[in-house]
C-alpha cells in the first residue's frame, strides 16, 4: 500500500500532519502514520470513509466536524477549531491531524480553492 506521505504544517509547540483520507482498507497504515507523528485528536472534515473505533482504542480522539468539500467552514466549526487549537497552544500541547476527502499534498493543484483563500483572507 504506497499512501501518500502527510503534510505537515507547524505553529509554535503544536504540530498538524494534514493527511490523506483513509479508508478500512488503509486504516491499519493509517493508525502507524499516526502514531508515528505523536498525534493526539483527528479532525475529520468530510463524511466518515472509515470506522473511528479502532483509532478511538489506540487513544487518539476523533472529531467529526464535516463541512461540504471544497466550501469553507462554518462559523460553529471555526469556532470549534480555534477552541481545540487554543488548547493543543496552551494547556494540552498536541499533534492534530486533519484530513478531509483527498487531503493535502505538496504540490497538489486545488488543494485550497479561491472560496476558501477568501475566506482565509477575511
Amino acid at each position: 500500500m504506497n499512501l501518500p506521505a502527510p503534510v505537515e504544517v507547524t505553529y509554535k509547540n503544536t504540530r498538524f500532519p494534514i493527511t490523506h483520507n483513509p479508508t478500512n482498507a488503509t486504516l491499519s497504515k493509517y493508525i502507524e502514520e499516526l502514531k508515528k507523528y505523536g498525534v493526539t485528536t483527528i479532525v475529520k472534515v468530510c463524511e466518515a470513509t472509515y470506522d473511528t473505533t479502532l483509532v478511538e482504542k489506540e487513544g487518539i480522539h476523533v472529531l467529526d466536524w464535516p463541512f461540504d468539500n471544497g466550501a469553507p467552514p462554518p462559523n460553529l466549526i471555526a469556532d470549534d477549531w480555534l477552541g481545540l487549537a487554543k488548547i493543543k497552544f496552551h494547556e494540552q500541547p498536541g499533534c492534530i491531524a486533519i484530513h478531509c476527502v483527498t487531503g493535502l499534498r505538496q504540490k497538489q493543484r486545488g488543494a485550497c480553492n479561491s472560496k476558501q483563500l477568501l475566506y482565509l483572507e477575511k
